[in-house]
């Protein structure tokens, strides 16, 4: 009592006051409820234990098997780092290398070059001569239109032309003997140019009526006949559907594909990575699957860049180009595209999963000298598939990716056994 009374002479009266109360409304609780507890002693005891043994047996049973229990699905986490086993880890070795910077879209195929086949003057089909999806080449014939008035009509100014050019050659030489004028020269050079000029108009209307291929592709489905009347610059059918550039009712439509066009959008933020590594001369690489399989991977250049943003999306359009020699690859088809915009020199990278989520941000554990775990903070530079470039540490550090899940810092490590360890795909480098 002593000591309680010289540590109250230490504080405040009001605080000393409020103490010496509530010592007298304890003591006088416990004065009220003493004599209400029954005596025990060691008689009732083994009499209770005795009634009560089995069912006292089987609830210490339970209890010993929930407590084995708990600490298997929950193992002291104390214990790693307060004088227990050394926590069973899995590292990697943190090493630096060039890293690709790899941003991913969706796109859709488009053709390199596809033309609507449509006629240049009114006729009617004489000849097919192109089948549905047939190679052609540029300058292969396709159509063939009713040419008997235009042969004719070519025939008949083409003899004007020879003729009038007959008559300009005989005026020389009557000029040269006197006989005509100069003025007589002259109008016979003008009458033969213009049979002449006549002449080719006639011969340029005839070539209307052979239809070839402008460029080398693959031929779609032919919506004309035999004997169909077509009209120029006039819808022959339907609407096809091959490309979002196609135009609608075309006697047959000629997509090139090889090499193939793929279209997609990249965000806004993205344009300067992009930018920057163009300005350097190389062409940037895409990789690009297509289908829900993604089996095969197809590579090819990009194109261009467009040269505006498209404010409705915060995106600009880009244009690569993929070899299709197996022409697998059509116009329309949805595509998956990985764009390697830069490269990160000298990076240290380590699996996503090491990374751990802390109060003060992420971190990751590191393998000391001692064999200790070390705790650094660490800052996320880019991210892809698993794999994450980070800054905080250094080239060798040992990173611990399985088993931090026990650790505390300081607390001791040992490596595991590559025999036990879970094998690891190495991840390929989404951008934060």
């Amino acid at each position: 009592m002593s000591k309680i009374e010289s540590t109250l002479n230490k504080i405040p009266a009001k605080v000393a006051q409020l103490f010496r109360y509530l010592k007298s409304l304890i003591c006088g609780l416990w004065g009220k409820v003493s004599h209400r507890i029954p005596t025990i002693s060691f008689a009732s005891v083994k009499s209770f234990i005795y009634g009560f043994k089995w069912r006292i047996f089987i609830v210490l049973i339970i209890l010993y098997a929930g407590s084995l229990t708990y600490d298997y699905f929950y193992p002291p986490a104390a214990k790693a780092g307060k004088g227990g086993g050394p926590t069973t880890v899995t590292t990697i070795t943190v090493e630096k290398k060039d890293i690709p910077l790899v941003i991913e879209a969706t796109g859709t195929m488009v053709s390199n070059a596809i033309v609507d086949i449509r006629p240049m003057v009114t006729n009617t089909v004489a000849k097919i001569h192109v089948k549905d999806g047939q190679e052609v080449k540029a300058g292969d014939l396709l159509f063939t239109l009713d040419n008997r008035n235009d042969t004719a009509n070519y025939e008949r100014l083409k003899a004007l032309a020879e003729d009038a050019q007959k008559q300009y050659l005989r005026a020389q030489e009557l000029v040269s003997k006197n006989f005509i004028s100069r003025a007589g020269l002259e109008t016979a050079m003008a009458n033969a140019k213009s049979a002449q000029a006549a002449a080719r108009s006639a011969e340029v209307q005839l070539s209307y009526d052979s239809i070839r291929s402008p460029i080398t592709g693959r031929a779609g489905i032919v919506n004309v006949f035999p004997g169909s009347l077509v009209q120029a610059s006039n819808v022959v059918t339907t609407a096809t559907s091959s490309t979002a550039t196609s135009s609608v009712g075309s006697m047959v439509t000629i997509t090139q594909l090889n090499p193939i066009n793929v279209q997609f959008v990249i965000p806004e933020k993205d344009i300067p990575i992009l930018l920057e590594n163009q300005l350097d001369g190389e062409p940037l690489t895409v990789k690009v699957t297509v289908g829900d399989s993604g089996k095969k991977t197809y590579e090819g250049k990009v194109l261009v860049i467009d040269n505006q943003v498209d404010p409705s999306i915060a995106a600009v359009r880009v244009k690569a180009q993929i070899p299709n020699d197996s022409m697998t690859l059509l116009p329309g088809q949805f595509a998956r595209i990985s764009l390697v915009a830069n490269t990160l020199k000298d990076a240290l990278s380590v699996p996503s999963e090491a990374i751990v989520m802390s109060a003060r941000g992420r971190i990751v554990y590191i393998v000391d000298q001692d064999g200790k775990a070390v705790l650094k903070p660490i800052k996320l530079v880019y991210e892809y598939k698993g794999t994450s470039v980070i800054t905080g540490i250094e080239n060798g550090d040992k990173v611990i990716v399985e088993g931090k899940q026990n650790l505390r810092p300081g607390g001791k490590v040992r490596e595991a056994k590559k025999a036990d360890a879970a094998p690891k795909n190495t991840p390929s480098t989404e951008k934060k």
